[in-house]
């Protein structure tokens, strides 16, 4: 894999990781941050030997936002400028793993801020330590939420409490995000990477044309009608009945065995 600076990234069992690595900056983010996230992403999505993806940071947070550097430069930086780094870089990030046709899964303890809680939410599933907290921060700048935040978060935990945490900047803390949906499930601190390995092994078994193609489907089916989607997931369907996946999955459970997938 390439060389990089502010993450680190491996592949073991079939998991890929990509680790937020600087620590020393609670996990802060800058444009090469997410430019590097974006590389590393293509990397991963593109090996057929990684069926699982785990986004996480090192340290003591998950990611405390955006470096502070980097937000002074933005106010002496033109408008046009602006919308190509978000855009690229920060909103690349977050579509990359959002549309990621395989299971992503985000492992976070201490801060989830600002561009960290939107990275987080780009995933498929959330695990929190028992010390994380989500805050969408970005009123306190006088700013908003641009890397999906303010679709998705209404979508998971209601309007009213997607309004508390973007209008007002309220913290979410583990075990409240747990009871509103936020996250799947809050373990122990040093037991955050062993679940998270756990969760994401289970993933990479499942059959990975079925479950991309019911990931495009619930995400489409956030914007499209009921008719829409009965039309597309028809289509879809054929497509995964005609797969060796199916036939495999078919045996599988007439000889009540586990199925190996081929993603074929």
């Amino acid at each position: 894999m390439s060389e990089f600076k502010d993450i680190e990234t491996g592949i073991e069992n079939g998991i890929g990781t990509v680790s937020i690595a600087r620590g020393d900056a609670n996990n802060t983010v800058r444009p090469q941050t997410l430019r590097e996230i974006c590389e590393a992403l293509d990397m991963l999505m593109a090996d057929e030997a990684v069926k699982t993806i785990v986004l996480r940071g090192d340290g003591r947070h998950f990611s405390a936002g955006a470096d502070f550097g980097f937000l002074e430069e933005l106010t002496s930086t033109p408008a046009a400028q602006i919308k190509s780094t978000i855009y690229t870089h920060f909103q690349g990030a977050a579509k990359r793993l959002y549309h990621c046709p395989k299971p992503t899964v985000a492992l976070v303890q201490g801060a989830a801020v600002t561009v960290g809680c939107e990275l987080t939410l780009a995933c498929d599933f959330r695990i929190a330590a028992e010390d994380a907290m989500f805050q969408e921060s970005w009123i306190n700048l006088g700013i908003m939420p641009p890397l999906g935040g303010t679709f998705l978060l209404p979508r998971i935990v209601g309007l009213a409490r997607a309004k508390e945490m973007c209008l007002r900047a309220r913290r979410v803390k583990a075990a409240e995000a747990l009871d509103i949906g936020l996250v799947s499930e809050v373990v122990a601190n040093d037991a955050l990477d062993e679940r998270g390995r756990e969760l994401a092994t289970e993933l990479a078994a499942m059959a990975p044309l079925g479950y991309a193609a019911i990931k495009e489907a619930l995400h489409r089916g956030l914007e499209t009608g009921m008719e829409a989607e009965w039309t597309a997931n028809v289509a879809n369907q054929a497509i995964l009945i005609d797969s060796q996946d199916f036939g495999e999955g078919l045996d599988a459970v007439k000889a009540r065995r586990k199925p190996e997938f081929k993603g074929r």
